[in-house]
């Protein structure tokens, strides 16, 4: 079998190594592209623009402006946290304002149709190209939530066309893709034109992701997999890292989507460096080319292969006994199983970046707390590596899940009771919640393989990733609660929601069943006999 071939090879030796590595780098990129959100659409404080004062700013120019303001604009309502409502004006003659001392304009409002920015954080964001504000600040949301039915999209059809045409092909057509269409979104004349090229961004996020991490999974021994199989994550998390530094210092949307597009082009260059994936060739039939891989492998690892590599090659190549995910209908212990982590899956999709997204709506700098999200996520996977294989998957899965939503539960009382002095506290109990998310998503994608048989495992999985998209789509409405629902609550009620289900999806998997020196599961049989310890 190939494992018993990668002992010989080396499961872990120079070679793989330095694929590896090379595999790892893209998972930055594709990091950066999923929540630069976070800044390219960022809603800077606004107000109405004032008629009859072409030079307008945010920012008080003069006495006669901050008269104006006062006069045309109405205050905000007390801890909204801006000091103008941002969408009214009053019915006022202006002229009058500045002849007549006496004149005050009526109570009555209009929605204004033109609007000054703040831009003492961000330069430009498309919310300010587009106005996507007031009647229209929903469409902030859809537009995050398109660029996750992309990512949807992309792992259906690129994780079929994968198995198909090839993991390396996929993985170049991503790149590529990743890159046209991040350079392209940047000179977007308008809304629709933007969210398309988003969308096909995100559909190239799970083509560059999901390939890079299968060619450096299987090229690793299976005492590597699992640690191969959480090591990209601390490369995702870089990503973030780095994003938080790029944002800071460029703030201007259309230079930072540049910014964070050209790197793909590095990855062109793998085309001569990188190989398909052995597994993948062997599974059809394409032996020869397999073989000189392997060869290659060998020779650089220092380790010698016998002269007839694949004997009985007819016996190698046979394909497993399979069987379709709707065998699992038939079987109660399974159906069940497979619910609770479909559960799971989808809700912690929507916390691990519904909170990502949701930094900019933390007290303090945006910028700070971004670079905090991306930061916790080194100890969460170092968490897992350490302990995954010392008290089990289940026990591991549960605590992160808890304690990352009971965190973001408690938020709700700084956020409400607490003054500002102490907003800090939402702060690190937000970044507490994240590491949770973290952790547990490394962790599921580890359990879940070992939960579902061999014969149904792809296709479970595969299932188990619509519903994580799923929650990808979700989060982002819930991320910008805050601009629907005002006051502290709005600000509070995110983190809320995200905490209420992690709590809630961590308390179903204390039904499943341990995986940690057990046999992999391979009919259905065997997945039914797997069952809960007591």
């Amino acid at each position: 079998m190939f494992d018993d071939i990668l002992v010989i090879v080396g499961q872990f030796g120079t070679y793989q190594k330095r694929i590896y590595f090379l595999l790892c780098l893209p998972a930055i990129t594709c990091a950066v592209h999923l929540v630069s959100s976070v800044f390219i659409l960022a809603s800077p404080r606004h107000r109405c623009f004032l008629p009859d004062w072409p030079n307008d700013t945010y920012a008080i120019q003069n006495v006669d402006h901050a008269l104006l303001i006062n006069d045309t604009i109405p205050s905000a309502e007390p801890g909204s946290g801006a000091v103008y409502k941002p969408c009214h004006m009053y019915v006022a003659n202006v002229t009058q304002v500045f002849s007549d001392p006496d004149y005050h304009p009526a109570n009555r409002t209009v929605t204004c149709d033109k609007w000054t920015y703040d831009k003492a954080i961000f330069e430009s964001t498309i919310v300010t190209k587009m106005d996507l504000v007031c009647e229209l600040k929903d469409l902030k949301s859809h537009a995050q939530m398109i660029y996750m039915a992309g990512v949807l999209i992309g792992s259906l059809l690129f994780g079929i066309l994968s198995d198909i045409f090839g993991r390396k092909k996929i993985f170049f057509t991503g790149i590529l893709l990743q890159l046209v269409t991040g350079l392209a979104a940047a000179w977007a004349p308008e809304y629709y034109t933007f969210i398309m090229l988003r969308m096909l961004n995100g559909a190239s996020n799970s083509a560059v992701f999901t390939n890079a991490f299968v060619l450096g999974v299987e090229l690793v021994g299976p005492s590597k997999r699992v640690w191969a199989g959480i090591v990209i994550e601390y490369f995702f998390a870089l990503g973030i890292v780095l994003l938080a530094g790029i944002a800071f210092l460029i703030r201007n949307w259309r230079y930072l989507q540049i910014a964070v597009s050209l790197p793909s082009a590095l990855f062109l260059v793998y085309w001569w460096i990188i190989p398909e994936s052995p597994r993948w060739l062997i599974a059809n039939k394409r032996l020869d080319e397999a073989e000189e891989i392997l060869r290659h492998a060998a020779h650089v690892n220092k380790a010698k292969l016998p002269e007839k590599l694949f004997d009985e090659r007819e016996k190698e190549v046979g394909g497993e006994s399979t069987a379709t995910y709707s065998a699992i209908l038939h079987s109660p212990t399974l159906l069940t199983r497979s619910a609770i982590l479909f559960v799971n899956w989808l809700v912690i999709s929507m916390v691990y970046y519904g909170l990502s997204l949701n930094s900019g709506n933390l007290a303090g700098d945006i910028y700070l707390n971004f670079f905090l999200v991306g930061l916790v996520e080194f100890p969460a996977y170092t968490l897992c590596l350490l302990l995954l294989d010392r008290i089990g998957r289940k026990s591991l899965y549960c605590a992160s899940m808890l304690s990352g939503g009971i965190a973001c539960v408690c938020t709700i009382f700084p956020s409400l009771y607490a003054n500002q002095d102490l907003q800090w506290v939402t702060v690190i109990l937000a970044m507490v919640g994240k590491l949770g998310a973290a952790a547990a998503f490394a962790i599921v994608y580890v359990y879940s393989s070992e939960l579902f048989p061999t014969v149904v495992r792809n296709s479970a999985l595969g299932a188990a990733s619509m519903f994580a998209r799923a929650g990808g789509m979700i989060s982002p409405y819930i991320s910008d609660m805050s601009d629907f629902v005002g006051g502290d609550i709005g600000k509070a009620l995110p983190l809320l929601i995200f905490g209420v289900s992690a709590v809630v999806a961590g308390l179903l998997s204390l039904v499943l069943p341990e995986t940690l020196n057990k046999k992999l599961p391979e009919t259905i049989e065997d997945g039914e006999k797997l069952r809960q310890d007591i």
